[in-house]
Protein backbone atom coordinates (compact mmCIF):
# COMPACT_ATOMS: atom_id res chain seq x y z
CA UNK A 1 0.00 0.00 0.00
CA UNK A 2 1.59 3.93 -1.05
CA UNK A 3 1.22 6.48 1.10
CA UNK A 4 -1.85 7.82 -1.58
CA UNK A 5 -4.05 4.54 -1.11
CA UNK A 6 -2.66 4.75 3.24
CA UNK A 7 -4.01 8.21 3.17
CA UNK A 8 -7.25 7.62 1.70
CA UNK A 9 -7.94 4.63 3.73
CA UNK A 10 -7.42 6.96 6.62
CA UNK A 11 -9.59 10.12 5.87
CA UNK A 12 -10.57 10.09 2.13
CA UNK A 13 -14.07 11.25 1.78
CA UNK A 14 -15.10 8.46 -0.49
CA UNK A 15 -18.45 8.86 -2.65
CA UNK A 16 -19.37 11.49 -0.50
CA UNK A 17 -16.35 13.82 -2.11
CA UNK A 18 -19.57 15.97 -3.94
CA UNK A 19 -21.77 16.36 -1.05
CA UNK A 20 -23.65 20.26 -0.51
CA UNK A 21 -23.31 21.15 2.91
CA UNK A 22 -26.50 21.07 3.92
CA UNK A 23 -27.33 17.28 2.69
CA UNK A 24 -24.04 16.49 4.90
CA UNK A 25 -26.15 18.33 7.69
CA UNK A 26 -28.86 16.50 7.10
CA UNK A 27 -27.02 13.04 6.95
CA UNK A 28 -25.04 13.59 10.18
CA UNK A 29 -28.95 14.70 11.74
CA UNK A 30 -30.79 11.14 10.36
CA UNK A 31 -26.73 9.15 11.01
CA UNK A 32 -24.83 10.87 13.29
CA UNK A 33 -25.40 7.88 16.26
CA UNK A 34 -24.62 5.38 13.84
CA UNK A 35 -21.01 6.71 12.79
CA UNK A 36 -17.95 4.89 14.31
CA UNK A 37 -15.55 7.23 16.29
CA UNK A 38 -12.62 5.50 14.50
CA UNK A 39 -14.09 7.34 11.09
CA UNK A 40 -13.94 10.90 12.52
CA UNK A 41 -10.61 11.76 9.76
CA UNK A 42 -13.06 10.66 6.76
CA UNK A 43 -16.06 12.89 8.67
CA UNK A 44 -13.28 15.66 8.66
CA UNK A 45 -12.56 15.37 5.32
CA UNK A 46 -16.58 15.28 4.53
CA UNK A 47 -17.00 18.20 6.04
CA UNK A 48 -14.31 20.34 4.58
CA UNK A 49 -14.74 19.08 1.17
CA UNK A 50 -19.14 19.93 1.28
CA UNK A 51 -18.02 23.45 2.83
CA UNK A 52 -16.05 24.21 -0.83
CA UNK A 53 -18.57 22.65 -2.99
CA UNK A 54 -21.62 24.65 -1.39
CA UNK A 55 -19.60 27.77 -1.95
CA UNK A 56 -17.87 26.82 -5.53
CA UNK A 57 -22.13 25.26 -6.74
CA UNK A 58 -23.07 29.28 -5.90
CA UNK A 59 -20.22 30.15 -8.82
CA UNK A 60 -21.05 27.44 -10.93
CA UNK A 61 -24.86 28.04 -10.77
CA UNK A 62 -24.31 31.20 -11.63
CA UNK A 63 -21.43 31.09 -14.49
CA UNK A 64 -23.16 28.24 -16.09
CA UNK A 65 -26.67 26.88 -15.22
CA UNK A 66 -28.41 29.18 -18.08
CA UNK A 67 -25.91 26.95 -20.83
CA UNK A 68 -26.85 23.57 -19.15
CA UNK A 69 -30.63 24.09 -19.15
CA UNK A 70 -30.28 25.00 -22.70
CA UNK A 71 -28.33 21.99 -23.73
CA UNK A 72 -30.16 20.02 -26.04
CA UNK A 73 -28.99 15.97 -25.21
CA UNK A 74 -27.51 13.78 -27.40
CA UNK A 75 -28.99 10.25 -27.37
CA UNK A 76 -26.57 8.57 -24.99
CA UNK A 77 -25.35 5.23 -24.58
CA UNK A 78 -25.83 3.14 -21.81
CA UNK A 79 -23.28 0.05 -20.88
CA UNK A 80 -25.34 -2.64 -18.50
CA UNK A 81 -24.48 -5.04 -16.93
CA UNK A 82 -23.73 -6.25 -12.94
CA UNK A 83 -20.32 -5.21 -11.40
CA UNK A 84 -17.46 -7.40 -12.19
CA UNK A 85 -18.69 -8.52 -15.50
CA UNK A 86 -16.74 -6.24 -17.44
CA UNK A 87 -18.61 -3.16 -17.93
CA UNK A 88 -15.58 -1.02 -17.34
CA UNK A 89 -13.46 -2.60 -19.99
CA UNK A 90 -16.17 -1.68 -22.56
CA UNK A 91 -16.54 1.84 -21.07
CA UNK A 92 -13.42 2.48 -21.59
CA UNK A 93 -13.39 0.65 -25.04
CA UNK A 94 -15.99 2.59 -26.44
CA UNK A 95 -13.97 6.10 -25.01
CA UNK A 96 -11.57 5.27 -27.06
CA UNK A 97 -14.02 7.03 -29.59
CA UNK A 98 -13.34 10.84 -29.68
CA UNK A 99 -16.83 11.24 -30.98
CA UNK A 100 -18.27 9.63 -27.97
CA UNK A 101 -17.73 11.53 -24.49
CA UNK A 102 -17.79 10.74 -21.04
CA UNK A 103 -17.91 11.60 -17.15
CA UNK A 104 -14.75 11.69 -15.64
CA UNK A 105 -13.55 10.46 -12.22
CA UNK A 106 -13.05 14.11 -11.01
CA UNK A 107 -16.79 14.85 -12.67
CA UNK A 108 -18.84 12.11 -10.89
CA UNK A 109 -17.22 13.04 -7.90
CA UNK A 110 -17.62 16.75 -7.64
CA UNK A 111 -20.88 17.04 -10.02
CA UNK A 112 -21.90 20.46 -8.64
CA UNK A 113 -18.33 21.89 -9.23
CA UNK A 114 -16.90 20.45 -12.27
CA UNK A 115 -17.68 23.12 -14.69
CA UNK A 116 -16.10 25.35 -12.56
CA UNK A 117 -13.05 23.39 -10.69
CA UNK A 118 -12.04 20.36 -12.68
CA UNK A 119 -9.41 22.42 -14.89
CA UNK A 120 -7.92 23.58 -11.62
CA UNK A 121 -8.44 21.00 -8.95
CA UNK A 122 -7.89 18.14 -10.88
CA UNK A 123 -4.75 19.00 -11.31
CA UNK A 124 -4.04 19.15 -7.64
CA UNK A 125 -5.97 16.00 -6.73
CA UNK A 126 -4.04 13.92 -9.10
CA UNK A 127 -0.90 14.04 -7.05
CA UNK A 128 -2.98 12.11 -4.38
CA UNK A 129 -5.17 9.93 -6.38
CA UNK A 130 -3.54 6.40 -6.61
CA UNK A 131 -2.61 5.08 -9.48
CA UNK A 132 -4.88 1.71 -9.55
CA UNK A 133 -8.21 1.09 -8.57
CA UNK A 134 -7.79 -0.98 -4.89
CA UNK A 135 -10.30 -4.08 -5.81
CA UNK A 136 -8.36 -5.08 -9.70
CA UNK A 137 -5.70 -3.08 -9.93
CA UNK A 138 -6.97 -1.25 -12.84
CA UNK A 139 -5.11 1.82 -13.61
CA UNK A 140 -7.02 4.81 -12.87
CA UNK A 141 -6.74 8.84 -12.68
CA UNK A 142 -9.37 11.82 -12.21
CA UNK A 143 -9.83 11.38 -16.16
CA UNK A 144 -10.38 8.00 -16.78
CA UNK A 145 -14.42 7.47 -17.55
CA UNK A 146 -16.70 6.41 -14.49
CA UNK A 147 -19.75 5.58 -13.49
CA UNK A 148 -22.20 8.34 -13.28
CA UNK A 149 -23.91 6.43 -10.17
CA UNK A 150 -21.02 8.07 -7.83
CA UNK A 151 -22.48 11.75 -9.03
CA UNK A 152 -26.06 10.73 -8.16
CA UNK A 153 -24.83 9.52 -4.95
CA UNK A 154 -23.09 12.84 -3.89
CA UNK A 155 -25.84 14.59 -5.93
CA UNK A 156 -29.00 13.88 -4.16
CA UNK A 157 -27.94 10.57 -1.95
CA UNK A 158 -30.68 8.52 -3.77
CA UNK A 159 -28.20 5.04 -4.64
CA UNK A 160 -27.25 2.12 -3.63
CA UNK A 161 -23.93 3.13 -3.02
CA UNK A 162 -25.54 5.08 0.65
CA UNK A 163 -25.28 1.40 1.99
CA UNK A 164 -21.61 1.16 1.20
CA UNK A 165 -21.01 3.96 3.23
CA UNK A 166 -23.16 2.48 5.88
CA UNK A 167 -22.69 -1.32 5.62
CA UNK A 168 -24.94 -1.72 8.60
CA UNK A 169 -27.89 -0.50 6.52
CA UNK A 170 -27.46 -2.00 3.68
CA UNK A 171 -31.17 -2.98 3.22
CA UNK A 172 -32.33 0.76 3.79
CA UNK A 173 -30.54 1.62 0.74
CA UNK A 174 -31.38 -0.99 -1.31
CA UNK A 175 -34.56 0.00 -2.83
CA UNK A 176 -32.51 2.17 -4.55
CA UNK A 177 -31.46 -0.42 -7.16
CA UNK A 178 -34.95 -0.90 -8.75
CA UNK A 179 -37.09 2.44 -7.55
CA UNK A 180 -39.60 -0.20 -7.22
CA UNK A 181 -40.60 0.82 -3.63
CA UNK A 182 -39.27 4.52 -4.00
CA UNK A 183 -41.65 7.30 -3.11
CA UNK A 184 -43.00 8.83 -5.95
CA UNK A 185 -40.76 12.60 -5.45
CA UNK A 186 -37.66 10.45 -4.59
CA UNK A 187 -38.04 8.68 -8.69
CA UNK A 188 -38.52 12.27 -10.02
CA UNK A 189 -35.38 13.77 -8.42
CA UNK A 190 -33.23 11.15 -9.30
CA UNK A 191 -34.61 11.38 -12.96
CA UNK A 192 -33.82 15.05 -13.13
CA UNK A 193 -30.72 14.66 -11.18
CA UNK A 194 -29.39 12.67 -13.60
CA UNK A 195 -31.10 14.75 -16.83
CA UNK A 196 -28.76 17.72 -15.23
CA UNK A 197 -25.84 16.08 -14.75
CA UNK A 198 -25.99 14.25 -18.51
CA UNK A 199 -26.75 18.24 -19.47
CA UNK A 200 -23.21 19.29 -17.77
CA UNK A 201 -21.28 17.03 -18.60
CA UNK A 202 -22.20 17.12 -22.52
CA UNK A 203 -22.00 20.87 -22.33
CA UNK A 204 -18.26 20.18 -21.72
CA UNK A 205 -17.76 17.78 -24.28
CA UNK A 206 -20.18 18.69 -26.62
CA UNK A 207 -20.77 14.99 -27.43
CA UNK A 208 -22.82 12.05 -26.98
CA UNK A 209 -22.19 10.36 -23.88
CA UNK A 210 -20.99 6.94 -23.24
CA UNK A 211 -22.60 6.32 -18.85
CA UNK A 212 -22.11 3.09 -17.49
CA UNK A 213 -22.98 2.10 -13.91
CA UNK A 214 -24.22 -1.41 -12.95
CA UNK A 215 -27.32 0.14 -10.90
CA UNK A 216 -28.60 1.33 -14.37
CA UNK A 217 -28.70 -2.76 -15.36
CA UNK A 218 -32.11 -2.56 -12.79
CA UNK A 219 -33.79 0.96 -14.21
CA UNK A 220 -34.03 0.68 -18.09
CA UNK A 221 -37.73 1.98 -18.20
CA UNK A 222 -36.93 5.09 -15.82
CA UNK A 223 -33.33 5.63 -18.34
CA UNK A 224 -36.09 5.15 -21.27
CA UNK A 225 -38.36 7.68 -19.55
CA UNK A 226 -35.40 10.19 -19.19
CA UNK A 227 -33.96 9.47 -22.45
CA UNK A 228 -36.08 7.92 -24.87
CA UNK A 229 -33.81 7.72 -27.90
CA UNK A 230 -31.23 6.05 -25.48
CA UNK A 231 -29.41 2.92 -27.17
CA UNK A 232 -28.55 0.03 -24.66
CA UNK A 233 -25.40 -2.47 -24.22
CA UNK A 234 -25.40 -5.26 -21.95
CA UNK A 235 -22.23 -7.32 -20.87
CA UNK A 236 -22.83 -10.48 -18.84
CA UNK A 237 -19.91 -12.78 -17.51
CA UNK A 238 -19.80 -16.47 -15.97
CA UNK A 239 -21.84 -15.72 -12.61
CA UNK A 240 -19.42 -17.90 -10.78
CA UNK A 241 -16.98 -15.52 -11.56
CA UNK A 242 -19.01 -12.51 -11.30
CA UNK A 243 -19.67 -13.61 -7.51
CA UNK A 244 -16.00 -13.95 -6.59
CA UNK A 245 -15.18 -10.97 -7.99
CA UNK A 246 -18.02 -8.90 -6.29
CA UNK A 247 -17.31 -10.56 -2.74
CA UNK A 248 -13.67 -9.36 -3.08
CA UNK A 249 -14.55 -6.18 -4.66
CA UNK A 250 -17.08 -4.97 -2.30
CA UNK A 251 -15.11 -6.07 0.67
CA UNK A 252 -11.95 -3.68 -0.66
CA UNK A 253 -14.47 -1.38 -1.38
CA UNK A 254 -16.45 -0.70 1.68
CA UNK A 255 -13.10 0.27 3.76
CA UNK A 256 -12.42 2.63 1.48
CA UNK A 257 -15.57 4.19 1.74
CA UNK A 258 -17.01 3.06 5.31
CA UNK A 259 -18.70 5.32 8.11
CA UNK A 260 -18.98 2.65 10.05
CA UNK A 261 -18.31 -0.94 10.63
CA UNK A 262 -19.17 -3.94 9.23
CA UNK A 263 -21.08 -6.43 11.21
CA UNK A 264 -20.99 -10.01 10.78
CA UNK A 265 -23.80 -9.49 8.39
CA UNK A 266 -23.51 -11.74 5.82
CA UNK A 267 -21.92 -10.18 2.90
CA UNK A 268 -23.04 -13.59 0.48
CA UNK A 269 -26.67 -13.19 1.07
CA UNK A 270 -26.44 -9.12 0.14
CA UNK A 271 -24.60 -10.27 -3.15
CA UNK A 272 -27.22 -13.06 -4.11
CA UNK A 273 -29.93 -11.16 -3.20
CA UNK A 274 -28.79 -8.02 -5.34
CA UNK A 275 -27.84 -9.68 -8.19
CA UNK A 276 -31.34 -11.80 -8.19
CA UNK A 277 -32.92 -8.30 -8.00
CA UNK A 278 -30.82 -6.70 -10.60
CA UNK A 279 -31.51 -9.26 -13.09
CA UNK A 280 -35.24 -10.00 -12.78
CA UNK A 281 -35.91 -5.99 -13.55
CA UNK A 282 -33.47 -6.34 -16.05
CA UNK A 283 -34.90 -9.51 -17.97
CA UNK A 284 -38.25 -7.88 -16.81
CA UNK A 285 -37.67 -3.97 -18.63
CA UNK A 286 -35.13 -5.33 -21.32
CA UNK A 287 -37.89 -5.97 -24.33
CA UNK A 288 -39.58 -2.36 -23.41
CA UNK A 289 -35.84 -1.54 -25.25
CA UNK A 290 -36.53 -0.38 -29.04
CA UNK A 291 -35.71 -2.56 -31.67
CA UNK A 292 -32.20 -1.60 -33.23
CA UNK A 293 -30.90 -0.15 -29.96
CA UNK A 294 -29.97 -2.90 -27.59
CA UNK A 295 -27.08 -5.29 -27.77
CA UNK A 296 -25.56 -8.09 -25.88
CA UNK A 297 -22.44 -9.65 -25.49
CA UNK A 298 -20.31 -12.32 -23.26
CA UNK A 299 -17.24 -10.72 -21.26
CA UNK A 300 -15.49 -14.03 -22.66
CA UNK A 301 -16.23 -13.25 -26.31
CA UNK A 302 -15.41 -9.72 -25.62
CA UNK A 303 -11.81 -10.74 -24.04
CA UNK A 304 -10.98 -13.36 -26.60
CA UNK A 305 -11.44 -10.87 -29.51
CA UNK A 306 -12.15 -7.47 -28.34
CA UNK A 307 -12.12 -5.77 -31.80
CA UNK A 308 -14.15 -8.56 -33.47
CA UNK A 309 -16.95 -8.20 -30.44
CA UNK A 310 -16.70 -4.55 -30.94
CA UNK A 311 -17.43 -4.26 -34.22
CA UNK A 312 -20.59 -6.41 -33.78
CA UNK A 313 -21.51 -3.59 -30.95
CA UNK A 314 -21.52 -0.92 -33.56
CA UNK A 315 -23.23 -2.64 -36.22
CA UNK A 316 -25.99 -4.00 -33.79
CA UNK A 317 -26.60 -0.50 -32.49
CA UNK A 318 -26.24 1.02 -35.82
CA UNK A 319 -23.35 3.19 -35.04
CA UNK A 320 -21.09 4.61 -38.03
CA UNK A 321 -17.53 4.05 -38.89
CA UNK A 322 -15.84 1.55 -36.48
CA UNK A 323 -13.10 1.91 -38.68
CA UNK A 324 -12.46 5.73 -37.62
CA UNK A 325 -12.53 4.03 -33.80
CA UNK A 326 -10.48 1.19 -34.07
CA UNK A 327 -7.08 2.43 -34.14
CA UNK A 328 -7.47 4.26 -30.75
CA UNK A 329 -8.94 1.02 -29.51
CA UNK A 330 -6.36 -1.57 -30.61
CA UNK A 331 -3.78 1.08 -28.50
CA UNK A 332 -5.67 1.05 -25.74
CA UNK A 333 -5.93 -2.79 -25.71
CA UNK A 334 -1.94 -2.88 -26.28
CA UNK A 335 -2.06 -0.49 -23.45
CA UNK A 336 -4.06 -2.84 -20.87
CA UNK A 337 -2.13 -6.56 -22.66
CA UNK A 338 -0.23 -7.10 -19.09
CA UNK A 339 -2.59 -6.86 -17.06
CA UNK A 340 -3.31 -9.47 -14.70
CA UNK A 341 -7.01 -10.59 -13.31
CA UNK A 342 -7.51 -11.31 -9.71
CA UNK A 343 -7.17 -14.97 -8.85
CA UNK A 344 -9.05 -16.71 -6.48
CA UNK A 345 -9.35 -19.76 -4.52
CA UNK A 346 -12.52 -22.44 -5.67
CA UNK A 347 -15.67 -21.90 -4.15
CA UNK A 348 -17.60 -24.61 -1.73
CA UNK A 349 -19.84 -26.57 -3.19
CA UNK A 350 -22.93 -25.47 -0.90
CA UNK A 351 -21.85 -22.09 -1.77
CA UNK A 352 -22.01 -22.82 -6.03
CA UNK A 353 -25.51 -24.80 -5.38
CA UNK A 354 -26.39 -21.63 -3.68
CA UNK A 355 -25.47 -19.76 -6.67
CA UNK A 356 -26.70 -21.89 -9.52
CA UNK A 357 -29.88 -21.72 -7.71
CA UNK A 358 -30.25 -18.16 -6.43
CA UNK A 359 -29.47 -17.47 -10.67
CA UNK A 360 -30.87 -19.44 -12.08
CA UNK A 361 -32.39 -17.18 -14.77
CA UNK A 362 -29.02 -15.68 -15.84
CA UNK A 363 -27.08 -19.31 -16.18
CA UNK A 364 -30.10 -20.22 -18.57
CA UNK A 365 -30.36 -17.40 -20.45
CA UNK A 366 -26.81 -17.18 -21.40
CA UNK A 367 -25.62 -20.51 -21.66
CA UNK A 368 -23.34 -20.99 -18.39
CA UNK A 369 -22.73 -24.24 -17.03
CA UNK A 370 -24.20 -24.54 -13.11
CA UNK A 371 -21.59 -27.27 -12.15
CA UNK A 372 -18.19 -25.34 -12.74
CA UNK A 373 -16.63 -23.38 -10.61
CA UNK A 374 -14.33 -20.04 -11.00
CA UNK A 375 -11.04 -20.90 -10.43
Amino acid sequence: MDWREAMIRFCGPGVLSGISFPDWLRLLREQGREIDFAYLPRIASITFQSLKVSALSVVERARYEASVQKVQVMPPLFILGHWRSGTTHLHHLLAQDARFGFPTTYQTAFPRIFLTAEPMEARVLSCFMPKNRPMDNMSISLESPQEDEFALCASCLLSTCMGWVFPRQLGRYNKYLTFKNAEPAEIQKWKDTLLHFVKKVQLRCNRPLVLKSPQHTAKIKLLLEVFPEARFVHIHRDPFRVFQSTRHGFTVLIRWLQLQHQTTQDLDDWILDQYAEMYDAFFEQKDSIPAGRFHELAYEQLDSDPTGEMRKLYQALGLPDFEMAEPNMRKYLNSVRGYRKNQFVDMSPSLKDRIGQKWKTSFEQWGYPTKIGAN
